[in-house]
């Protein structure tokens, strides 16, 4: 057992088999979140099954061994609990929210589910169905599937350009014997970290992790290919009243020292309604409902990037002002905006601390990530660390680059990869 130095709610335990234990005890609460992180996303996925990550969550509730798809669903609501998953380009998760006194059901359920389900013939056909449904869905959401154009054009011909969903074509067809065994080859105990917090006593949660994780498969996932940015522009026709805009740049991942400079700049250059963004292009310009700067880190790189819904007209002028205002920055940066934006996210490192699921969910990232857990302290220290240099560095360093632009909607008149990359540089 580790009680790690700077977090002393924290304590981690490698199990034999190589699954990492972490709890984070809570005082004053009387639930308990809690699950297991994978390390493998759609980034890992070989091109013919893209999809099979996102897929394989679906199914991992649909029966195991002992329990059907209704009998999991029942025994989590019969004591008030929350059950659920999620995948990314980098993760997927498998996830419960219980009373205190039920964590053995939840560690029960989630061992269950991750060592022996059977991915049944028929579940899987249905569960396809559902996923055609969510990709269908997705299509029709324009504000959701600029993302995913977005992605593609950032990293084209690259897993992490291809969609978390998955293709439709790739799911329709996709067998029980695909889904099982990428589930083998690469959820092996050094690629999970079980991670609770809230009202959970470290011992007891390693006590139960031993008694039922045992039968997990030896897989790990693959060093995945390299994330190269390469940007362009894709416009999409669309008969809709708004018109959906991504724009970007080649952001920095997680172990980047400009980590947090990347933070502190997004939160002051579109982050809220303070933000330059905000304030220019809605407040002041009125050419948007929505407009916000975002990042996508990865462990290798990220992106960085704007997104807006406006009108086709009103296009024409928001792009240079978005240009503008990112050129601008270094002449014109306020210590104030700086220091406001660092008390921002000031704020969210330390209000996420109210929460048994932020709580948990952070702790299971730090392992994948660092290696350890991260001290809110620490957190904190890296943050109020970004001075005004480090942000003007910043902007300059996206604006040299190249660019990604994908567009949904009425996209007539819109500027070429060429026009797109002069408003910048």
């Amino acid at each position: 057992m580790n009680v790690m130095p700077g977090t002393a709610s924290v304590q981690i335990t490698t199990l034999d088999n190589g699954l990492r234990v972490a709890s984070d005890s809570m005082s004053g609460v009387e639930t308990v979140s809690l699950g297991v992180w994978a390390a493998v996303g759609t980034r890992h996925e070989p091109a013919a099954v893209n999809g099979v990550s996102h897929l394989l969550e679906h199914m991992a509730f649909k029966g195991t061994e002992r329990r059907s798809a209704r009998d999991i669903a029942v025994e989590v609501e019969a004591v008030g609990g929350q059950i659920n998953a999620y995948t990314t380009r980098e993760r997927t998760a498998y996830y419960a929210k219980m009373l205190a006194d039920d964590l053995p059901l939840a560690i029960d359920i989630l061992a269950d589910i991750l060592q022996h389900s059977t991915y049944d013939a028929e579940e899987l056909a249905r569960e396809r169905q559902v996923i055609l449904q969510e990709i269908g869905q997705a299509e029709d959401t324009p504000d959701d599937i600029v993302f995913d154009h977005f992605q593609a054009v950032a990293y084209p011909g690259q897993a992490l350009g291809r969609p978390v969903l998955g293709a439709a074509e790739i799911v329709a067809r996709m067998s029980r014997e695909e889904v099982a065994g990428y589930q083998h080859r690469n959820y092996g105990p050094e690629a999970l970290v079980l991670a609770a917090a809230g009202r959970v006593e470290h011992d007891r949660l390693v006590a139960l992790a031993k008694r039922h994780f045992r039968n997990l498969p030896d897989g790990a996932p693959p060093p995945p290919e390299p994330a190269r940015f390469v940007g362009g522009v894709r416009c999409t026709e669309r008969d809709l009243e708004q018109l959906h805009l991504a724009l970007g740049f080649q952001g920095v991942g997680y172990l980047d020292p400009d980590y947090y400079t990347q933070s502190v700049f997004s939160t002051l250059y579109g982050g809220g309604m303070s933000s330059r963004l905000f304030q220019e292009v809605r407040e002041k310009r009125g050419l948007v409902y929505s407009v916000y700067s975002f990042a996508s880190p990865y462990a290798d790189g990220g992106l960085f990037a704007v997104y807006a819904g406006t009108g086709k007209e009103e296009a024409k002028e928001l792009l240079p002002v978005v240009a503008d205002e990112l050129r601008r920055l270094p002449a014109t940066l306020e210590t104030a905006e700086v220091d406001r934006a660092k008390a921002q996210l000031r704020a969210d490192i330390l209000m996420a601390r109210e929460s048994t699921s932020a709580r948990a969910e952070q702790l299971a990232h730090q392992l994948l990530t660092y290696g350890r857990a991260v001290s809110p302290a620490e957190l904190v220290r890296r943050v109020e660390a970004v001075d005004e240099a480090r942000v003007v560095a910043f902007a300059e360093r996206l604006r040299r680059g190249a660019v990604a632009f994908t567009a949904l909607g009425p996209v007539g008149g819109l500027p070429s990869d060429g026009a797109l990359g002069r408003l910048f540089h």
